[in-house]
C-alpha cells in the first residue's frame, strides 16, 4: 500500500502529535544541561525546573509596588488590544470583501486599492501611526487592522467571486435584490471563511501587537518581554512566549469549535 493511503489510528495520532513537543524539551533539557554544567550562572539556557518556578510565582505572586498579578495585568491588556483590532478588521474586510466580490463598480473602485495596501509591510508604518494616533491604545489597535484587514479582504472578496454564477442568476430569477442577494447567498457562504481568515490572521495580529506594545506601552504582554530582556531574565521571557503560544492556541481551537458548531455543512465539505 503507499504511503498516502496509510492513516494512523486514533493513539498513533496522540503520539505523533505529542511527538514534536517532547523532542524539542528533551534537546532544550540536554542544551541547559551542558550550559549550566559549564557555567552554573549562565542565564541564556535556564533549567526548565527554574522556569516552572518563574512561571509560578508570575501566576501568583502580587507585585510588591502596585499589588496586582503583572502577567494577568499584562494578559488582560494585550487580549483587549487583540480582540479588538481583529474584531475591526473582520467587519471591514467583511463588508468591503463582499462590496468588491459582488459589486462591479466596487470591484473596480477598491480591488486594486487593497491589493497594493497589502503590498505594504505594517511594521513599517508603526511610526506614522505613533505620530498620527500618539502612543495610546489606538495606534497599536490600527497597526493590527492595517495589518491583517488587506489580506482578510482579499481572500473574502475571491471568495464571493467563487460562489457559482448560477446561485446569483436563480435570486434574481425569483426577485432578489442586491441587498438580499448578499444576505441571503453571498453572506451564509463566506462567514465560515471569515472564521478560517481570522484564524490564520491571529499568528500575524500577534506579531503586531506585540512590536507595538514593545516600541511604547507601559503594560502588556510584549511590552514585558522587552522590560525585562534588558536583564536578560529568559526565565520570564520563556514563560511569557509559552503563555502567549497558549493563549494563541486557545482562541484557535475556540474559532475552530466555532465553525464546526455554527456551520457544520462546511465541515463536512473539508
Amino acid at each position: 500500500m503507499r504511503l498516502i493511503n496509510h492513516v494512523p489510528s486514533r493513539p498513533n495520532s496522540v503520539f505523533l502529535a505529542a511527538l514534536p513537543f517532547v523532542l524539542v524539551l528533551i534537546v532544550y533539557s540536554i542544551a541547559s544541561d551542558l550550559r549550566l554544567t559549564e557555567n552554573p550562572q549562565d542565564k541564556l539556557l535556564p533549567a526548565l525546573s527554574t522556569i516552572w518556578e518563574t512561571a509560578t510565582r508570575l501566576f501568583t505572586e502580587p507585585d510588591r509596588r502596585s499589588g496586582d498579578i503583572l502577567l494577568w495585568l499584562d494578559t488582560g491588556a494585550s487580549l483587549r488590544r487583540l480582540m479588538l483590532g481583529v474584531g475591526i478588521s473582520a467587519i471591514i474586510s467583511l463588508i468591503l470583501g463582499m462590496a468588491i466580490g459582488l459589486l462591479p463598480f466596487a470591484r473596480s473602485g477598491f480591488a486594486s486599492f487593497v491589493a497594493v495596501l497589502s503590498m505594504v509591510p505594517p511594521l513599517a508604518l508603526l511610526p506614522i501611526l505613533f505620530i498620527v494616533f500618539g502612543l495610546g491604545e489606538v495606534s497599536k489597535v490600527v497597526l493590527i487592522v492595517i495589518g491583517i484587514t488587506p489580506f482578510m479582504t482579499r481572500d473574502l472578496s475571491q471568495r464571493v467571486l467563487d460562489i457559482p454564477a448560477e446561485q446569483l442568476i436563480k435570486a434574481q430569477t425569483i426577485g432578489a435584490s442586491s441587498w438580499v442577494i448578499a444576505l441571503r447567498v453571498a453572506l451564509p457562504q463566506i462567514l465560515p471563511r471569515l472564521i478560517a481568515n481570522i484564524r490564520l490572521s491571529l499568528g500575524s495580529a500577534w506579531l503586531f501587537l506585540i512590536a507595538a506594545e514593545a516600541v511604547a506601552s507601559d503594560v502588556g504582554l510584549g511590552y514585558r518581554i522587552f522590560l525585562v530582556r534588558r536583564y536578560l531574565a529568559m526565565d520570564v521571557i520563556l514563560t511569557y512566549v509559552v503563555w502567549i503560544t497558549l493563549l494563541a492556541f486557545v482562541v484557535d481551537w475556540a474559532l475552530k469549535t466555532l465553525s464546526r458548531k455554527a456551520f457544520p455543512w462546511m465541515e463536512a465539505r473539508l
